[in-house]
């Protein structure tokens, strides 16, 4: 039964941004939904869980601070990628959804330091606003001792987290798995992967409305995972063409254009790459023909 009584319960929402981007790439690519996940959508769940879990009333359960942390491209080498505009309106979306933004600069060797960021910052906030709930959107182990200091303020901690695998376009298994420790150490840990696939829920509307549309469209054609056929001989290119989740280079030498798949992109993310991009890339093949793979900015 709810409880009647008229008392908010504040939720604090974070997000580990490249977790969550890796995860929302894998819905619009690998999966039949073949969608992103919307942040309002996202947040709306987050309050029907947290009333679900602790008897409430949906409209007492109000997310009243939400941050999202990620590495960035400097705006000029976003520009350059042809990312900039893609950035801007991932962060409108954010704004719109009230979440603030924490970005560090991305360098060479890829984020630094976010991690602990974040920990920081949720403790602080977690301590002087008093949350009744924080909800991490994570996966990763090194979290641990942000919600064990968590625990010893008595807030409770809701773990929004994935587990799935796909086979890549060169036949390679990619796994991503949530560290056990963090399901044990929740108040809260709710398996989000099971929830979008139970078969009971596939009319319900707060996990239809996790996506920004709908996914009884047909996914992107994927082509049969691609084989060597030149002993891994570097080629030299420059992309033709992007589209969702695949594209194409011209090859230096010539030779007709070679279709590529998003994970045959590898040394920075598919949607860094624009048309007029130099790339390395080696020559696959499936039953459709060659391909490239291994595909690398240059």
């Amino acid at each position: 039964m709810a409880d009647t009584g008229k008392t908010l319960t504040r939720i604090g929402v974070f997000y580990d941004g490249n977790y969550f981007f890796h995860v929302s790439n894998y819905y619009q690519y690998e999966h039949p939904r073949n969608a992103r996940i919307g942040i309002s959508g996202l947040h709306d769940f987050v309050r029907q869980r947290v009333a679900s879990e602790e008897s409430l009333d949906p409209n007492y359960c109000q997310v009243v601070d939400a941050h999202y942390f990620r590495g960035r491209l400097s705006a000029e080498d976003a520009e350059k990628r042809d990312v900039l505009l893609k950035e801007r309106k991932f962060d409108d979306a954010l704004m719109h959804a009230g979440v603030t933004t924490h970005y560090l600069p991305l360098g060479a060797e890829g984020e630094k330091g976010i991690d602990v960021w974040l920990a920081l910052e949720v403790y602080e906030l977690a301590f002087y606003k008093r949350f009744d709930m924080v909800v991490l959107i994570a996966g990763d182990g090194d979290f641990l001792p942000l919600i064990r200091k968590l625990n010893t303020l008595g807030i409770k901690v809701m773990l929004l987290a994935w587990d799935f695998r796909f086979t890549d376009n060169r036949g390679n298994l990619r796994e991503t798995r949530t560290a056990q420790a963090l399901l044990n150490a929740v108040t809260y840990p709710v398996l989000m992967h099971q929830v979008i696939d139970d078969r009971t829920l596939r009319n319900d509307r707060t996990v239809d409305n996790l996506f920004l549309s709908r996914g009884d469209r047909p996914a992107p054609t994927k082509v049969p995972p691609a084989s060597r056929s030149d002993n891994g001989a570097i080629r030299h290119g420059t992309v033709h063409h992007v589209k969702e989740g695949f594209g194409f280079i011209t090859p230096d030498n010539g030779d007709d254009n070679l279709f590529f798949f998003a994970g045959d992109v590898v040394n920075t993310d598919f949607e860094a790459l624009k048309a007029g991009d130099p790339v390395s890339f080696e020559i696959g093949a499936n039953n459709r023909g060659p391909c490239a793979v291994n595909v690398s900015p240059r």
